[in-house]
């Protein structure tokens, strides 16, 4: 009888504790590993002014909550892309090299999620490849997201994960724009006009 007491009394200790892990597991937020091929096939029919810069995401972008640019897996899939495509070989870890900085408050073609979009996909003068050949949608618009991010002056709600390397700048949860904007003009180029 003592047996039979003593495991109800240990379920009666533990249960709350495995219904609250369940719980929180439950509360997690969801990944999608794919887009449906017709999502993305949308996501091609955003929007571009006529002078190329700013415009309309597709409708879908919007449906599906800018998951791009408010979701932690899709934030870290573009940091993992920005490494494998090569742009810190112009960029650098934000600060820009040969390539514009995402952090001096200069965005030439603007720092919205579409003309991010559009500089990826379809490349810039004086340098800018365009990726459209060879990135999905989907990835265009992942690594668009984390480029947003770079430059933010304002921490996120989501942010990519930490790098495991050594840090020379604040993380991207961290909103390093407006630290590093705080500490003066960073690479500000003449050809770019005057300090912002």
């Amino acid at each position: 009888m003592n047996a039979v007491k003593g495991r109800t009394v240990l379920f009666v200790v533990i249960a709350p504790f495995v219904l609250t892990g369940a719980a929180l597991g439950w509360l997690r937020e969801s990944r999608s590993y794919r887009t449906a091929p017709p999502v993305t096939a949308e996501l091609e029919t955003s929007r571009l002014l006529p002078i190329g810069i700013g415009g309309a995401p597709a409708e879908v972008y919007f449906a599906s909550g800018s998951v791009y640019e408010k979701d932690a897996y899709n934030l870290s899939q573009g940091k993992r892309l920005y490494d494998w495509f090569g742009c810190p070989a112009c960029h650098g870890d934000g600060r820009g090299k040969n390539g514009p900085s995402f952090l001096d408050g200069w965005w030439l073609y603007g720092p919205d999620m579409v003309s991010i979009m559009a500089s990826i996909r379809n490349g810039r003068p004086h340098g800018m490849p365009a990726f459209r050949d060879r990135m999905t949608e989907e990835q265009i618009w992942q690594l668009a997201g984390y480029v947003e991010t770079i430059g933010a002056y304002k921490a996120l709600i989501a942010a990519p994960s930490r790098n495991d390397g050594i840090h020379t700048r604040p993380s991207e949860n961290r909103a390093p724009a407006v630290i590093l904007f705080e500490q003066g003009p960073v690479g500000n180029r003449r050809e770019q006009g005057p300090t912002p």
